[in-house]
Parts: structure tokens; C-alpha cells; sequence
């Protein structure tokens, strides 16, 4: 694509990087085959190719955000799905992180729109904050259907059990069972830890039972990516900044062989802060090294090998695989491979390559689009005749949790219990064989 930046616009590094991912698009719209808006919607400005037009028509002019541009900027869920169709490989991601942060320099938006944003800017990344928020919430459950558009979305997430704090997310080691293979520190995360706790502390189990030290770091939390898609660039920094201190402090005392993330949302963005930090003199090279040293549990363990099954359950599971894990880290067959290795049977949906709708805080920013994209998703898991369905991302099991009847499961508590773990909870008191040993 042709661009007019101008030689004092390129002199700008942000500007000189945009102007360098416009340029490698070639026109072909390969991308409006798997971009969910664009399906949901079709309207060429709700695709990656319509917005790239869009974003650099703005930055050329140098001109501030409009409400149209807004509109369909912010209709885009990240997912990332363009990124793994483009032939020319396009950095969409990079180019309307950085439309969003333009926006939010530039752009008023209604006050009821800055509004929710700043709730949940406040709330959604500080555990202790958000289960107040869903105890709140929950008063609201039995008017649901009287609370329209994005109140009325809110109430959706509420789940049925709000987690305590839980012990095992405070900053400590938990030492290898055994022989020790290595140290690893894990993200703990934050609405994560408000919404299932049991994901972290399977997790720690399947590391320590295959040998490895398990730290959570003093200082680590929220690693920034709720507030980094809204485009407050200074609140994600800051929560960025946070990680890569409390990691490197470990990596600088007893060593660390991975950065395991379990929410794959946070692991596209963890992987990402050498990018975001490569400006700051100060910060580049511990954020270079922290992305580097970054993995989804199922990359570390399908890398590190799994230990032989000891549960002969061998459940129907359908895989959902989380945008941000296959688009965004491109990580695409080990939670598979790791699963059918545990004993399951993995079955796939049809259009696995589609957003479920949970995208962050997009349920909850364009609740239309992302309930057409659940109804859609749900009824593809459920096509396959499920007993399971299996999932890396918190957000993506709320989202279709939400949806279906059918157990939803982190990939880690599957894999926890079939090398030695409990029966992961929304699997207990089914009938034989789903909870049999």
C-alpha cells in the first residue's frame, strides 16, 4: 500500500514503524476471510484491510481520531486472525495498537464511554477490587433481564462462585517434587485469580510434579494487556514495568528458565514487552529478556515432555483454541499434543480459527457482536459432541462457559489430573466414565 508519509512524520519512531507495517499490505483481502467483525458484520471499514485504510488516512493527516474511525476501530477484537491469514505479514497488531493509543490521545469519547472504561480500568486488573465487584454484581442477577446493552453484559461474567484469595498466588516457591529440573516463576495473573483459582494451583502442580521450583514473584500482577487494548499506553507500561522488575529480580538472583503464563491473553502481551519497552533505554533489555523467556504452560510442557498418564478417563474433549494462543503466540498444536498424550480424545470445531467473542474486555465493549460470536462458537463446540471442552484462556472459558451446559475446562487441570491432580471441579459429581479414575 502507498503511503505520503511526510520526512518529519518518519522521524518519528512510532510513526516510521506504522508507516512500514501500511506499506507491506497488498491489497489482496485475504484477512476479510477470517476476521470475526467483518464476518459478524461485513462491512468492508470492520475489516483489517478497511482499517488499515482508515488508520493510515489518520496518521497522514496527522489528524485527531473521529467518531467513525472510532466506531470501527473499536469493533476489532485483536484476535489476530489476519495476522496468521495475511500472505504478506502485515503487523496488524502493532499497527491498531498503536490507532488505539492515537484514539486515546486525541479522541473524547461520550462520557458514559469514558465511564465504563475507567471502571474497568480501575477494577478488572486488581483481584481484591473485582471480587467486590462481582459480589456486587450479583445483587443485579435476578433483574437481569431487565439490564439492556453493556450493564446487562456485565452481569453475564458474574460466575457462580466468586474465588477468596487463595495461598498458593502468594509471592513464595514451591519447591520440584522429587529430582528438580529447573526454576521457573509463573503469572499469577488478575481476574484470573478472581474468577478460577484452580487454574494456578493445577498449574503448579503439573510443573512441580515434573521437577521444577515454582516462584511466584514479589511485585508481579496485572500484565497489562486490559488496559494496553484500550490504548492507556502509561497504565500497561506501568504494569509492564512491574513484571519485568519482580522477574529479572529472579533471574538475576537464582535463575529462571522459563516465564510461564497460563492465560494466554497475557502471554501474547507478556511476549510482546520487548516491543512495547524497545524506545526506554532503561527497560529494553530486561524486556527483551523477560519476552524471551516467556511460554504458555503447554509450549513448556509439550516442549519438556509429560509424564506418563496415571487417570485412564479418556473423555470426548473439544479443544477451543484462544485467539491470542494460536494467532497471537502461534502456538497451535501442543495443547492438542499434550492432551491426546494425557488420554483424551481431542476433537476439533469447525472454524477453529474464529474468536469465541471474549477478546478482553470486548464482551463487554461491543456486547452484540461478541453474543453473535459466542452463539456461533458454542454451537460449533457442541457440534462435536462433546463431555468437555478444553481451553488455555480465562476469557474464552467465561465467554462459552456462558453459553453451554457443557463442562468448561482449563488445558492445565485436564493435564494435572491425568499425571496425578484432583478431578478438576467443574468435572465433579458427573456420572461414570467422565469422572473416572
Amino acid at each position: 500500500m502507498q503511503t505520503n508519509f511526510s520526512d518529519a512524520q518518519l522521524d518519528v519512531p512510532e510513526i516510521a514503524r506504522a508507516n512500514a507495517i501500511i506499506r507491506k499490505c497488498v491489497h489482496c483481502g485475504f484477512c476479510t476471510a477470517t476476521c470475526p467483525s467483518y464476518q459478524v458484520l461485513g462491512d468492508e471499514l470492520d475489516s483489517p484491510r478497511g482499517r488499515i485504510y482508515q488508520i493510515k488516512e489518520m496518521l497522514e493527516n496527522g489528524r485527531p481520531a473521529d467518531a467513525k474511525i472510532v466506531k470501527h476501530i473499536d469493533r476489532c477484537l485483536s484476535c489476530l486472525a489476519c495476522t496468521t491469514t495475511c500472505p504478506s505479514g502485515v503487523d496488524y497488531m502493532h499497527l491498531v495498537d498503536h490507532a488505539r493509543e492515537h484514539i486515546e490521545r486525541t479522541y473524547t469519547r461520550p462520557w458514559h464511554d469514558r465511564a465504563l472504561r475507567w471502571v474497568l480500568q480501575l477494577i478488572l486488573p486488581y483481584p481484591g477490587r473485582f471480587r467486590l465487584a462481582l459480589a456486587a454484581a450479583k445483587l443485579g442477577l435476578p433483574f437481569r433481564r431487565l439490564i439492556p446493552g453493556k450493564l446487562g453484559a456485565m452481569l453475564d461474567i458474574v460466575p457462580p462462585r466468586i474465588e477468596p484469595p487463595a495461598a498458593h498466588d502468594d509471592p513464595q516457591v514451591h519447591p520440584a517434587d522429587g529430582p528438580r529440573a529447573g526454576r521457573v516463576a509463573l503469572m499469577t495473573g488478575c481476574a484470573q485469580k478472581a474468577l478460577n483459582a484452580d487454574i494456578n494451583a493445577a498449574t503448579i502442580r503439573l510443573l512441580t510434579r515434573h521437577g521444577y521450583d515454582v516462584v511466584i514473584a514479589d511485585g508481579a500482577g496485572c500484565c497489562g494487556a486490559l488496559t494496553h487494548h484500550m490504548g492507556k499506553t502509561d497504565a500497561s507500561h506501568r504494569f509492564a514495568g512491574a513484571n519485568i522488575r519482580a522477574w529479572m529480580r529472579e533471574v538475576d538472583g537464582e535463575g529462571l528458565d522459563a516465564v510461564i503464563i497460563n492465560a494466554s491473553g497475557c502471554g501474547t502481551t507478556v511476549k510482546d514487552y520487548g516491543w512495547m519497552f524497545q524506545d526506554d533505554p532503561a527497560m529494553a533489555g530486561a524486556a527483551k529478556t523477560i519476552s524471551g523467556l516467556t511460554r504458555d504452560i503447554t509450549e513448556f510442557m509439550a516442549d519438556k515432555g509429560l509424564a506418563e498418564p496415571v487417570h485412564a478417563a479418556q473423555l470426548r474433549v473439544a479443544y477451543h483454541a484462544a485467539c491470542s494462543l494460536q494467532h497471537g503466540q502461534k502456538v497451535t498444536e501442543a495443547p492438542k499434543k499434550l492432551l491426546r498424550a494425557a488420554g483424551f480424545k481431542v476433537v476439533e470445531p469447525r472454524d477453529a480459527h474464529l474468536c469465541c467473542g471474549s477478546a478482553g474486555t470486548y464482551n463487554l465493549l461491543q456486547p452484540a457482536i461478541a453474543g453473535e460470536l459466542k452463539r456461533r462458537k458454542v454451537a460449533t463446540l457442541e457440534a462435536t459432541g462433546p463431555q468437555v471442552i478444553a481451553a488455555g484462556n480465562i476469557g474464552c472459558m467465561m465467554q462459552i462457559g456462558s453459553g453451554t451446559g457443557i463442562p468448561v475446562v482449563h488445558t492445565a487441570e485436564l493435564l494435572d489430573w491425568a499425571t496425578g491432580g484432583p478431578v478438576p471441579r467443574a468435572l465433579e459429581g458427573l456420572p461414570e466414565p467422565l469422572a473416572a479414575e
